[in-house]
Order: structure tokens, then sequence, then C-alpha cells
């Protein structure tokens, strides 16, 4: 055995879940590419959804212990609890904004109904003519890849980095391009690419483009996302927008997002870029005034529930996977650890796993 535990993918998914190993005194050895992955390319907000139970209860409990592991965090991770404002547009989003209000208040979380005299007040540079929004309180942002540094270098007796690409997964062993292979009593893949190593499972790639400005003098206090994102985030085809906007602590401004299945190549289609844009700017006047000073794109990687694979493998024994988390990787690598490592560990998990395992999408045929 070359450790305790092999990790693959070296994102804030995998850190955590490296971490986590590490601090029930497990040996971990990382494995990572270093081609850049979801963890890099995405903004690093933190924000409770609720589209299903299942998200609501996974992400809810994620924010919990981003709240513990927050005071703990360097400068460098940006951690900022700066709460995120749905803005409703008309009538139709207001009511989905009340239904939102009464789902997340029930769950305990702060959360209160803005007029739209209020959301001005709250974000002068918003467009007038909104009719209201939600705030919520307890959602912050991060510098994910700053997070996952962090992470790693708490527990640097237990944690083995290593530069590697991995070509072959069969069950606890790993083999590199190299031709090299390695085991362990546990695997996990905690990967976007992972369906170049497990072709069998049910993930899809779903591009998205961001932007961000120079620095300015007048920042934004919230995170803001339309409420017309929620029917975009969960499109199953083709391509859409939505405006999201994050204010980063240095003045910039984060503008998203975009999604796309029928596209996978890396590079940023502009046309699509100016959809979005033209979106951030309906919502945002003075952003067509301002400078950008660089535009990206990544990937995804969506399951046809939306909801992540958190469990064993359905056929490989030794075989973990911490993976499909689509746009809420970063929202949920606390809880992705947590939960993953629990089951391995054969200790009880706070919230129930069972939507989450990747047995849901397994054959009657494949074993369990």
């Amino acid at each position: 055995m070359n450790a305790d535990v092999i990790i693959v993918g070296a994102g804030i998914i995998g850190a955590a879940c490296a971490h986590g190993f590490a601090e029930r005194g497990l040996d971990v050895l990382l494995l990572d590419d270093q081609r850049g992955g979801a963890t890099a390319a995405g903004m690093g907000h933190l924000v409770v959804m609720d589209d299903n139970p299942a998200e609501l209860a996974l992400s809810h409990y994620s924010l919990s212990l981003w709240r513990q592991w927050a005071p703990l965090l360097d400068e460098g991770c940006a951690y900022r609890n700066c709460g995120t404002l749905w803005l409703a547009a008309n009538e139709d989003e207001l009511a989905v904004a009340e239904q939102k209000s009464t789902l997340l208040d029930a769950e305990g979380l702060g959360c209160r109904m803005l007029s739209a005299s209020a959301v001005h007040e709250a974000e002068p540079m918003l467009r007038p003519g909104l009719v209201g929004g939600l705030h919520v309180s307890g959602d912050g942002i991060v510098y994910a890849p700053n997070v996952a540094r962090w992470l790693l270098a708490q527990q640097p007796q237990r944690i083995r980095q290593q530069h590697a690409q991995v070509s072959e997964v069969s069950g606890n062993r790993v083999r590199l391009c190299s031709g090299e292979w390695l085991s362990a009593e546990v695997v996990v893949l905690a990967t976007g690419s992972a369906r170049e190593l497990c072709p069998e499972l049910p993930i899809r790639p779903k591009k998205g483009h961001l932007l961000i400005t120079d620095r300015y003098p007048t920042r934004l206090r919230h995170q803001l996302v339309e409420l017309g994102y929620v029917s975009s985030a969960h499109s199953s085809a083709g391509t859409s927008v939505a405006f999201n906007a994050q204010p980063r602590p240095t003045g910039q401004i984060l503008i998203g997002s975009s999604r796309q299945f029928d596209s996978l190549t890396p590079e940023v289609e502009h046309d699509v870029l100016a959809r979005m844009l033209q979106r951030a700017i309906d919502y945002l006047p003075s952003l067509a005034q301002m400078n950008a000073i660089r535009s990206w794109t990544g990937f995804r990687a969506a399951t046809p529930d939306s909801l992540p694979l958190l469990g064993p493998h359905p056929s490989q024994p030794g075989l973990w996977l911490a993976l499909g988390h689509e746009g809420l990787g970063v929202t949920t690598a606390p809880a992705t650890a947590q939960l993953v490592v629990n089951q391995v560990c054969k200790q009880p998990c706070a919230i129930d796993v069972t939507p989450y395992l990747p047995q849901r999408f397994a054959s009657a045929e494949q074993p369990a």
C-alpha cells in the first residue's frame, strides 16, 4: 500500500477530503495533474440552495461547517460573510422569493424580504424598477484555490502531494500515465474529469463563462443573483445565461453566469460572453463604463438529478466518489468531505446520505 487513502484531484473537494481523513489519523496521498479544474474557474459563492430537500440539507449543513472554518482561515482565503441578495424583476419572481423565504426561514436561516426601495438602498448600483428581493444573511464568498492550499497545509505530516496524471482507476488501485500502479485501502475520486476514468458514471460537463472587472472605489455589498438564475442553473440542454455578480475584497466585480451543454472547448465564446454581460448590464447599468481585465471558462461536472455522487462506487470495491457537484462544489466541500470520510470510517453522518449515494444510478445488474 502506498497510503491509507489515495485521493485523485486536489481541488476544493479533494483537499477537504484529504483534510478530513488526515484529521482521523490516516495517511493520505493526493494526486493531481495540475491542469486546473472547477475550483480554479469558479466564483466561490457560499450559498444555501433549496431547489429540492437534498440540496437544501447538503448546502445548509456545509455552510455551518464553513462558519467553523472561517475564524481559522488566513486572509488569502478571502472569506467574507457578505450575504446574498436575490433580486425579483417582476411579481412572479417576487412570489418565488417569498416561497424561498418561507422555506429558508423554516430551516432557521436568517433571511428577510426587501421592498423595491430597500433593494435600492442596499445596492444603489442596481437599476431602478426591480420589485423587491430576498436577503439571505448567512451566505458568503471565498477564494477557493487558496482555501484548498490552506486545508492541505494543516496536516503536512499526514498529507503527501504528488504531481501525477491518473490514466486508469481499478477499485483501490490507480495507474499513472508513467505506467506505475499505486494502491491504498481506499481510493477517492474527487475530480471533475472523472468520466475519463469512469465512463460509466452519469456525469456531463457543463461549461460556464466568468469575467472580472478592474478595481473601482464604488463597491457592491452583497452577492447579487437574479431569481431567474434557479431555472437557468438546472437547465438540461442548450445555452442559458443569468445575472450573478460578486463583490471581491479587492474592489473588483466578478460577473457570471452562463451554462452550456453543447460546447466542450475551453475557449471563451464571445457570443455567449456578450449575452452574459448584457444580462449583467441590465441589472447594473454602470458596468458598461467599467474595464474588464480577464474572462475565462470552466466546466462543472453535472449529474442527471443535479446532486453529487458521494459514497462507494456501485461496482468497484475500494473506490469512493466525491464528485458531480455542478456549481455547488465550493459551497458543499466541507459537507462532502464529512459525509465521505464518515462513510469510509463507518461513523454516523450528520445528515442522511441516501440522496447522494452513487448507487441510485446503478442498474439492477450491477453489484452493490
